[in-house]
């Protein structure tokens, strides 16, 4: 299994185990409340019952005691007749449960006849119907009211409590995790551009002592003319743009005005010559086109891009370079597409994940390093346009196009 592949199922396991802590912390709390659901229930029939004493029983002494029970609810409850009209309640906003009548000079009419506010009892009345099922007690032989009820608010911050906790948990853990991912990704990077820049360091040395061994290779054996000689300089040069590659790692790279077209020719033109000739290339597209490109970085580009349409095509195959323009002329399009094996739908993401590869004994680096120059350092982009398993795949590279620029050059 690949790195990728074991960071993918260790963030599973830890996802999974979240869902756990999760889950049990609701079950918990749920638990807790359907019992305080059950001790609320049972204090508001014992409320209904005491209401029930107090129309029956002539006992001073057992009414002060019913009395005494009915005002221990804690609960808001609502006591409506068989036609819904309102008879007592428990619990509600006394500022809006009763309004008195003001007469046009500011005075209250009647201070013994207040009437209830309609709205704020339909609402409350609403609410509590929509919470509990009501207690029906009976009042005389066919008569009968009907207790509404509803959560008090120590059950109803103990519903909405786990929430909030695992809200506050959630939004720790995606801060702890931005910032430690955060930290690891500069510590890679920093480890990458010291590792970059040794190695464009320790190939200076050879590339050099290659290219005088050349020179002088010329001059013992009158070779100036040699077509082998020449690959030779073409590949020492290569190396030499390789070294000048990771010499740029970690510094922002400058950007200047060329021909896509030209640039990923020069490039394709050189590839073409040391892969199998049963892969054959073909160019085409806007030849006219402009964008603001760092050329070594973006021959590294388009070089990861080639070596990975050309293991993807088992045996015979082609690969196809082709350069366009977006309809409104703004952006560059480079679409590298192959007739290789093909990428699956799930997969057009995880291909630039570092350490994600389908070789046995590949790195998972190459797309990974790819779109790091081409969003980073091209302010561009890059993605599976498409692909079809056993039919090929097309990537596609967007930048911004700089061609009016040039052909339309700012007078000062």
């Amino acid at each position: 299994m690949n790195p990728y592949e074991q960071r993918k199922r260790w963030k599973y396991l830890l996802l999974a185990f979240a869902v756990v802590i999760a889950s049990g912390s609701l079950l918990y709390t749920n638990y807790l409340v359907r019992n305080l659901v059950k001790s609320e229930r049972t204090r508001a029939q014992v409320w209904a019952q005491s209401m029930k004493q107090v129309f029956s029983s002539d006992d001073n002494d057992f009414l002060n005691y019913v009395f005494s029970v009915r005002d221990s609810l804690s609960v808001p409850a609502i006591i409506v007749d068989e036609k819904g009209d309102f008879k007592l309640s428990k619990g509600l906003d006394t500022t809006k449960t009763f309004i008195q009548e003001v007469s046009s000079a500011g005075f209250i009419k009647d201070k013994k006849l207040p009437k209830y506010d309609p709205k704020y009892f339909k609402d409350e009345l609403a609410a509590m119907k929509a919470q509990h099922a009501p207690i029906k007690i009976v009042i005389f032989h066919n008569n009968y009211w009907l207790v509404y009820y509803k959560d008090s608010l120590l059950l109803t911050q103990l519903r909405i409590f786990p929430y909030i906790q695992l809200t506050v948990i959630a939004i720790f853990l995606l801060i702890a995790y931005t910032a430690f991912n955060s930290s690891r990704k500069s510590e890679q990077n920093q480890v990458w551009v010291g590792l970059a820049k040794e190695t464009a360091h320790q190939l200076g040395t050879p590339i050099s002592s290659l290219m005088a061994w050349i020179e002088l290779m010329k001059d013992k054996f009158n070779a100036e003319d040699d077509p082998l000689i020449a690959e030779m300089e073409n590949d020492v040069k290569r190396l030499e743009i390789v070294a000048d590659r990771f010499s740029k790692i970690g510094s922002k790279p400058v950007l200047e005005i060329h021909s896509v077209y030209e640039v990923v020719k020069d490039f394709v033109d050189y590839f073409r010559v040391r892969v199998s000739n049963k892969i054959t290339f073909e160019m085409a597209g806007n030849q006219n086109l402009m964008a603001g490109l760092n050329v070594p970085l973006f021959d590294w580009v388009i070089e990861n891009l080639l070596k990975n349409a050309v293991n993807a095509i088992e045996g015979t195959g082609s690969i196809k370079v082709e350069i366009s323009e977006s309809k409104a002329k703004t952006q560059v399009y480079i679409d590298v597409t192959d007739t290789g094996k093909g990428i699956p739908r799930t997969k057009f993401e995880t291909v630039f994940k570092p350490g994600y590869t389908t070789r046995k004994r590949g790195w998972g680096l190459g797309l990974s390093l790819t779109k790091r120059m081409v969003v980073n350092y091209h302010n561009g982009q890059i993605f599976v346009r498409d692909s079809e398993l056993g039919k090929g795949t097309t990537f596609r590279i967007v930048l911004k196009s700089m061609t009016k620029e040039v052909e339309e050059p700012v007078i000062a």
